[in-house]
């Protein structure tokens, strides 16, 4: 397997978080998740949670699953969005460095097979958790505008996308 693709394709690639299936997961024996914030959840301007994302949360918790927020994002950002779900976080995590993702695991008592890395970047989310040898779903991003250190990511990320989709790689249409 070539080593792009070994590090930044993702096990799965769902339009947004409500799409992930819980059974499959549970299949998997996957116990824990980590998720990122900005895009991910909701739009990288959106202080809070919206009814929805709350509802995901809700239903993680009722089947079990362990579940840490972890964010690039600042202290400030990253711990008001999460103390309102009751949820543990990291921020300033510093992906696709694994240090934060490790801790996170960690901190949750599983192993790495048991654990997912949900994000919507490429560059950052996926290829932290591929590194870290954890299971990837990438999310298409809640919004269409991101910060500007996100924007040069963005752009390789494209590059990468259209290299697997001629490949045959991904199935996938990007939005």
């Amino acid at each position: 397997m070539g080593i792009l693709k070994r590090l930044f394709l993702p096990n799965q690639y769902v339009k947004d978080i409500h799409e992930i299936d819980f059974q499959m997961l549970e299949q998997r024996n996957i116990k824990g998740v980590i998720t990122d914030l900005d895009n991910t959840l909701v739009g990288w301007d959106e202080a809070m949670p919206t009814p929805k994302v709350e509802q995901w949360f809700k239903k993680l918790d009722e089947r079990g699953f362990k579940v840490t927020v972890v964010s690039n994002n600042n202290e400030r950002r990253v711990k008001s969005f999460c103390q309102s779900l009751k949820v543990d976080y990291i921020f300033k995590a510093q992906k696709p460095r694994g240090k934060s993702l490790r801790k996170a695991t960690d901190h949750m008592g599983l192993q790495r097979s048991q654990v997912v890395v949900i994000g919507d970047q490429m560059l950052t989310d996926v290829f932290g958790g591929n590194r870290s040898g954890l299971y990837t779903i990438m999310v298409v991003p809640v919004k269409n505008s991101d910060g500007l250190a996100t924007k040069l990511n963005r752009l390789i990320e494209r590059r990468i996308l259209s290299h697997f989709k001629r490949k045959g790689y991904i199935q996938w249409e990007e939005s």
